[in-house]
Formats: structure tokens, sequence, C-alpha cells
């Protein structure tokens, strides 16, 4: 995975749910990932799926994807192009999702980063960096076994290409308990 993302920042605030990032009204679109994601956010914010590109990053508040337990709402954020959400807390759930599904999820203090911003998530220092703005936030790192799947874009291709889990649990930094 690459050490430094680079990206502008879509910015939401606190309590943002499943629902929010995908709505249930359009349930019937999950077999047709493209037409489900063309319809990310836009309760949220209307413009979010006409403008997301690839590479840029969502940026929250506390208990991002609180909600139900839907795949899709970290499904359709990778289809959009996200590379990664960045908020103050993650509903447990959706952290596990992102992960499954090859989004990176970083914790951390978002105050004052604005929609639009270029933002730096710097994996090797464990900080982010809003570089519009001047602030530098520190972020705990997600264990090597979970960058891992993210770095083979998700649970299912990490499998695939490794025959299984294990691999995932090699380094001596991890010992492999999930």
């Amino acid at each position: 995975m690459e050490k430094v993302i680079r990206g502008r920042v879509w910015r939401f605030g606190d309590g943002i749910t499943t629902d929010h990032i995908i709505p249930g009204r359009y349930f019937h679109l999950r077999g047709d990932l493209p037409a489900l994601a063309a319809h990310a956010m836009e309760d949220a914010d209307p413009e979010f799926a006409r403008g997301a590109r690839p590479g840029d990053i969502v940026v929250a508040g506390r208990n991002f994807g609180q909600g139900s337990s839907r795949e899709y709402a970290a499904l359709v954020l990778v289809e959009r192009g996200i590379r990664a959400v960045v908020a103050a807390s993650f509903a447990r759930i959706f952290f596990r999702n992102a992960i499954n599904v090859g989004l990176l999820p970083v914790v951390c203090d978002t105050a004052g980063i604005e929609a639009g911003d270029e933002l730096e998530i710097d994996l090797g220092a464990n900080v982010v960096r809003d570089l519009t703005r001047g602030l530098v936030r520190g972020f705990a790192p997600l264990p090597r076994w979970m960058l891992r799947i993210i770095e083979d874009g998700g649970i299912v291709p990490h499998i695939l290409a490794h025959g299984g889990l294990g691999l995932a649990f090699t380094s001596g930094e991890d010992d492999g308990r999930v």
C-alpha cells in the first residue's frame, strides 16, 4: 500500500448513517454497483455522487457509518473512487466493512478540516496533514494485517490472491488475533 495518500476532501459532520451513505430506497439497485453508487451520499450532499473523483477522501465527525450493517455503504464509496474515510470515530460494523472492501478507515481528530481541502494521509508517520490549512493530526496505526487486506482490494481479493487469510498474519509485528 502506498505510504502517502493525497486527495481532495468531501466534508461531513457527526452521525452519518449508512442510509446517508446509500439511501435504502435504492436497495433494488444492489445488483448494479455503478447505478447504486450514482446515489452515494446524495441525502447528505447532493453534489457528492456527481463530483467525487477517484482519489478523493471523505472526512467526517463522530460515529461515521452508524446504522445498518449493509456492506454496500462502504462499497459505493469505493465505487465512487474514494480511497479513505477519515473520521473522529466509526461505527464498528462500518469500520470492518471498509476494511473488507478495501477502503482505508482512519480515526483522528477532524476539527478544522474543510470541504475542498487537500489532505495527505501518511501511513508511515501515522499523521493526517491538511495541506490547505497546515493542520497535522496523529492517528493510531492500523495493524499490518488490516493494511494488507486493504492493499489487496478487500478480503475476497486477499483470500483469492493468498489462498486464505493466513498470509495477512505473517509479520512479526502482529500476533494474528482479530
